[in-house]
């Protein structure tokens, strides 16, 4: 096993007669990662990690292929964790695997970072984490995966057409794979990035969730405040030893004296930089709800009392064309967990007097929610039964100064929960479309509605019984890749049928 760089004839030959190499994109000591052509895939672009490690050994390769199988399912459980395509060995003796290109900034780039942009950044962070944690089934057995590499450098803050900004978490699995192969090279059981490495990590323990939770305390930590809680005299392993083992950490206070935090995330940042496993959080779904907390309480401080009272007030004046019980329950509706605060849309039911009532949400900038508050509105579906049954399921808000703000969304229809969605879509005339702020306060700002003609209510019904016939298909990704081709023919001649509308 040696760790020599990698030289490859680029734009010449092919990785796995499939991957032709462009150019280097970065090299850090876990390997090098380069910009690739998927050839069998009309050359899309990826990104291909060649592990520093030349291995030969059949037990560490099968290792690695394990890993990287659990790596590429939980990426496909987790937006929020960068998705993974194909791993092998090449001629040259590097494992590799391929994963998603992302072009954006490290959040190492980023940081210190605001308030704000700090809990909409590592809730999406948690939400990977708690995916990752909670485990993957894999041949009917619940495998938990840990990072073991949590720090800025590892997660990526990129640019999305429908979500704005999305964090992905890289190097899920990998991690392991090296600490695999450190045991057996260099029989002391550890890897990771010191500064960020939990105590146990370093004494070469057994790991489990917490670790992860003690790494992403210090990143937190170093989001704040653009420096880590422990300043040593070297970079040394000694030093960083004693400082995890025995020193104690400083507080955000002292670093950042003119920080105003809410009390409970210091304590929340302290306690998961505890030394001792069992006065961290015990999860990092734990860490989800103070977090929540601390943002319901954010955002209750910075709501006028006078808006409040003036939205109570205009409550019962329905003017959306719901029912009056639908409306006032899409009102009171709060952000789901399990969504970043972006500028994202997605259909999701609301739980009202009359039922389940299927809905669109989204987020919008306050600007551009006060400029479209009486926008025309359109919508249409599509569905296609091969390679895979997909419905597509579009929503336009227009304003003829603004133009279309598209609201696509795309709908697995061997999924069960959509083909429920769909179901209660058809029960109702009207559709909710509940728009919340993308600033703090992130609350609803607004209650629309879509009309469905009685037509497209039969047709969806049709589809979902269609759907529940048809054979099991895993060709999701190809069939929304078709309705998104399908959808980019479409608009002009929405946009038409919209201005057609409005003359």
């Amino acid at each position: 096993m040696n760790s020599n760089p990698l030289i490859f004839p680029l734009n010449q030959e092919l990785i796995a007669n499939r991957y032709r190499l462009k150019h280097l994109l970065g090299r850090g000591g876990m390997g090098e990662v380069f910009l690739a052509d998927d050839t069998l895939l009309g050359d899309t672009p990826v990104a291909i990690k060649f592990l520093s490690q030349t291995i030969v050994e059949a037990k560490i390769q099968d290792s690695f292929a394990r890993e990287a199988l659990l790596s590429a399912v939980l990426s496909q459980k987790s937006i929020h964790i960068v998705r993974a395509y194909d791993y092998g060995l090449s001629n040259y003796g590097k494992l590799y695997y391929v994963m998603e290109y992302l072009s954006g900034k490290t959040l190492k780039d980023l940081i210190p970072i605001d308030l704000p942009l700090f809990l909409t950044i590592i809730r999406q962070i948690c939400l990977g984490l708690h995916s990752a944690h909670q485990g993957i089934n894999l041949d009917g057995k619940i495998q938990p995966l840990i990072h073991r590499d949590i720090k800025p450098a590892n997660i990526m803050v990129i640019p999305d057409p429908i979500l704005g900004q999305m964090i992905k978490i890289l190097d899920f699995g990998v991690a392991k794979f090296l600490n695999y192969t450190e045991v057996v090279t260099t029989n002391k059981e550890f890897s990771g990035t010191l500064p960020y490495c939990s105590p146990e990590q370093l004494e070469g323990e057994e790991l489990d969730n917490r670790s992860d939770i003690y790494s992403l305390g210090v990143m937190m930590f170093e989001m704040l405040t653009g420096q880590k809680p422990w300043q040593p005299d070297t970079n040394y392993f000694g030093a960083w030893y004693r400082a995890h083992l025995f020193e104690k950490p400083n507080t955000i206070a002292q670093i950042s004296p003119q920080l105003e935090l809410p009390d409970q995330l210091n304590d929340l940042i302290m306690a998961c930089i505890n030394k001792k496993r069992s006065n961290r959080p015990q999860s990092v779904a734990k860490i989800l709800q103070v977090l929540d907390k601390i943002t319901w309480e954010l955002n209750n401080q910075q709501s006028s009392p006078v808006n409040s009272e003036k939205k109570a007030t205009l409550l019962p004046h329905i003017s959306s064309g719901l029912p009056v019980s639908v409306e006032k329950s899409c009102w009171h509706t709060t952000w789901p967990h399990d969504k970043p605060f972006e500028e994202i849309v997605f259909p999701h039911i609301v739980d009202t007097e009359l039922g389940h009532v299927t809905a669109i949400w989204l987020m919008l900038s306050k600007q551009e929610i006060q400029v479209r508050t009486h926008p025309t509105r359109y919508n249409q579906f599509v569905f296609i039964t091969t390679p895979h049954p997909m419905l597509m399921w579009i929503t336009v808000l227009y304003n003829r100064d603004l133009g279309p703000k598209w609201l696509p969304c795309y709908l697995d229809m061997q999924n069960p929960y959509n083909l429920k969605l769909i179901s209660r879509l058809a029960e109702y005339e009207r559709y909710p479309i509940i728009i919340f702020n993308l600033e703090l306060p992130h609350i609803c700002a607004n209650v629309l509605s879509s009309s469905i003609a009685p037509a497209q209510r039969q047709m969806l019904n049709n589809w979902v019984q269609q759907s529940q016939q048809l054979l099991p298909s895993n060709q999701a990704a190809l069939g929304k890749k078709l309705l998104r081709q399908q959808y980019q023919q479409m608009q002009p001649q929405i946009l038409q049928h919209l201005e057609s509308l409005i003359q």
